[in-house]
């Protein structure tokens, strides 16, 4: 097994429930965070990694996500025609951004059946898994960092956030112990899926970056549906951890639950805040409400 991970699987099936009406049309990968969908930063974070080949996990009615990485001959022309060379730029640039593949996912089954549903695209070598919903301010990339970190230790590495107190609850929970030579990273015996307070193992969350062997698609294919008759990534890389080292990586960034309203809106303002062209006017605006 090569240890360059070249290709990043996008779960992208989901109903998007939580941002109903806006979602009832519109996939939630596709709702702006300012002015770019919420995938395409993932995209981005890919691509800036080393990340050769993207495939997107889709399902039914997310047409508009493989419009939006095309090339839209009308837009163009129109842009040309109107001497809009700025806006020309940006839109060819989304089309070129990287080399996406799509996957339809019939029903959603889970996230590793989401995963499990790029096997034949990835093929045997390792892999990253992007959740678009959890976007990432880091440099370098949080996706380059894990990579770094499987590259020098060989095993899948699953991104970890510190989370105190009742709100680890709401996430996968690694049980093991920090690892001697790097206190970022930390070493995997065991998960559990959204404990008890009380009963977490620790306070390292997994969040929506991985890169894993390929030997999780085995181990998937071999996993029972559990609630809902959903086949979960965390009990596939459970099994994986019977028979590999797996590891826990705490990024050097922010992450921003998009998936969230609120966490939605955080984004909006911080991200705009950094925009060079109108975050000085942004935050005069924001002092200016006096709240």
């Amino acid at each position: 097994m090569s240890k360059r991970v070249r290709k990043a699987v996008f779960p992208a099936g989901g109903l998007g429930t939580r941002f109903l009406p806006a979602t009832k049309v519109i996939p939630k990968e596709m709702l702006a965070l300012v002015d770019k969908p919420i995938i395409q930063y993932g995209v981005e974070e890919a691509i800036a990694s080393g990340i050769e080949h993207i495939i997107i996990i889709t399902g039914r009615g997310k047409g508009t996500m493989e419009d939006h990485f095309d090339n839209s001959f009308e837009l163009d022309a129109t842009l040309e025609r109107r001497g809009k060379k700025e806006l020309l730029e940006v839109s060819r640039s989304v089309a070129t951004l990287a080399r996406i593949s799509y996957v339809r996912q019939k029903e959603p089954l889970g996230l590793g059946h989401a995963v499990l549903c790029a096997k034949e695209l990835v093929g045997d070598e390792p892999f990253a898994v992007i959740l678009p919903d959890d976007v990432i301010d880091a440099d370098p990339p949080c996706l380059r960092q894990m990579i770094n970190v499987f590259c020098e230790r060989g095993g899948s590495v699953l991104a970890t956030q510190t989370v105190e107190g009742p709100g680890i609850s709401a996430y996968g929970v690694l049980a093991g112990s920090p690892d001697p030579g790097n206190p970022r990273i930390y070493n995997c015996t065991g998960m559990v899926e959204k404990p008890r307070f009380e009963e977490a193992p620790s306070t390292q969350a997994i969040i929506g970056r991985y890169v894993l062997t390929p030997r999780v698609f085995a181990l998937l294919e071999q996993t029972r549906p559990g609630a809902g008759g959903e086949i979960q990534l965390t009990d596939g890389i459970k099994a994986l951890l019977k028979e590999e080292k797996v590891y826990g990586y705490t990024f050097e960034g922010k992450r921003y639950d998009a998936g969230d309203k609120f966490g939605m809106l955080q984004a909006t303002v911080e991200f705009a805040l950094k925009r060079p062209e109108f975050g000085v006017r942004f935050r005069e605006y924001l002092k200016g409400l006096k709240l």
